[in-house]
């Protein structure tokens, strides 16, 4: 059994570090608020800071919004760093599971290596409904020595784990999938918006489609939201939009071009434009829709 620290206790940390707590292992958390009743009834320790977390834990877990707050939470003056600068013991793992900047990880990684600490970055794809059910996607980067040692509480929030490289490399990879996420939205909603205009039934359109080679999961799950009309928050488009705005900064940073990734952002602008940042991702296609003053289907 591990001593734990998990900061940041929303939609996604919540059930992450429950599975934690409810698997033995003692949990010492922060977060802005209170901590879940559900978790002191397991036995967490609520701390009244991120430095407290980090004093009485071996492994710390961050799970925040994106790269500012992870920043405070490891730098701010009673951030993580202050707390293990205080440890007398070495050799500690902070593993931040928050999707934020890579550039900026390898940064923050290399302070905290600094202080004599290992570090993880370890993003997770799955959303709300993954963290609840422990099948998290988890994509890691950092030594092999520190994964290992981490790597049996990740089996306890996700099924597909991997240590993809060094630090930066998991958020790159997350980064990555956020863009083929959302160009595949785009796609579905291009090819449904276009069937509809010509007539065809877009329900039976898909189905057609889901037997041949342009089968794909966002084709089976956003192509049916699509046609249903149900758009009530999976993965939210402001939460796909900060994913995007790290991928297009990631690229001008690295000098690499991305012109649809660019239009799949310019696409969920308007979608938020019109009160719909609080949308399922799916609801990529309403944008389409208003430039096309058509929709794919009725709203129900």
């Amino acid at each position: 059994m591990a001593k734990i620290g998990f900061i940041g206790l929303g939609i996604m940390g919540a059930p992450m570090a429950g599975h934690l707590a409810s698997n033995g292992h003692t949990l010492y958390t922060y977060t802005h608020g209170e901590t879940p009743a559900s978790l002191l009834d397991a036995g967490a320790r609520a701390c009244g800071s991120s430095a407290d977390v980090a004093r009485q834990a071996d492994i710390v877990i961050i799970m925040v919004p994106d790269t500012p707050q992870v920043e405070e939470v490891l730098f701010a003056p009673d951030g993580v760093a202050a707390g293990l600068k205080d440890g007398l013991d070495r050799g500690k793992v902070v593993v931040d599971m928050s999707s934020i900047s890579p550039v900026a990880t390898k940064d923050f990684a290399r302070r905290i290596k600094e202080l004599g600490c290992e570090y993880l970055d370890a993003p997770v794809s799955g959303g709300e409904v993954g963290a609840k059910a422990a099948s998290l996607t988890i994509m890691v980067g950092g030594s092999e020595a520190a994964f290992d040692r981490v790597r049996p509480l990740f089996q306890l929030m996700g099924k597909n784990i991997t240590l993809v490289g060094g630090n930066g490399d998991g958020q790159i990879t997350k980064v990555a999938n956020q863009i083929i996420v959302a160009l595949t939205i785009e796609a579905v909603g291009e090819a449904l918006l276009l069937a509809a205009k010509a007539g065809a039934d877009p329900a039976r359109v898909r189905e057609a489609l889901m037997g041949g080679f342009a089968s794909s999961r966002i084709l089976e799950v956003h192509g049916e939201r699509m046609v249903k009309r149900n758009f009530a928050p999976g993965f939210r488009i402001d939460l796909h939009r900060k994913d995007l705005n790290l991928a297009l900064a990631t690229g001008r940073q690295l000098g690499v071009a991305l012109p649809n990734t660019a239009t799949a952002q310019e696409l969920f602008n308007t979608c938020a434009a019109h009160g719909g940042g609080n949308w399922d991702h799916s609801a990529m296609v309403r944008a389409l829709e208003i430039m096309s003053n058509f929709a794919v289907a009725q709203d129900a």
